[in-house]
């Protein structure tokens, strides 16, 4: 099963990535299929809209006869890519304190034999 990824995560992402180095599209999205399933057909509106809000620009140079176009983070980039994260961690922490107490509950409940409920609803 996939967790959907919401265009803010995606953006997040990308300008984390962006943050440590200067990507091609094709490298940027060899990179981020590490962490996530993205293809270039979905890569490529994500970097125009990144560029259209000015939290990247683009730079060509020469590779072998022909340029490849770089994107940049830029300094609007960098405060939005903190908001993201901050959004992450606060996201983050909510789902764990949820998943903790579900786990609590599972360990503290028994059946009538004495054994812990397996699957039991909350």
């Amino acid at each position: 099963m996939e967790i959907k990824v919401t265009a803010d995560l995606l953006d997040g992402l990308v300008l984390a990535l962006l943050e440590r180095q200067d990507y091609y599209g094709y490298a940027l999205t060899q990179d981020m299929q590490q962490a996530i399933s993205i293809s270039e057909s979905t890569m490529y509106p994500v970097l125009r809209r990144l560029q259209k809000n000015a939290y990247v620009t683009t730079y060509d140079a020469p590779y072998q006869g022909r340029n490849r176009r770089y994107y940049k983070i830029t300094e609007r980039g960098e405060h939005h890519l903190e908001r993201i994260k901050k959004m992450w961690n606060d996201y983050k922490e909510s789902l764990d304190a949820v998943f903790a107490a579900v786990d609590s509950h599972h360990r503290t409940e028994e059946n009538e034999e004495g054994q812990p409920w397996i699957g039991k609803d909350i």
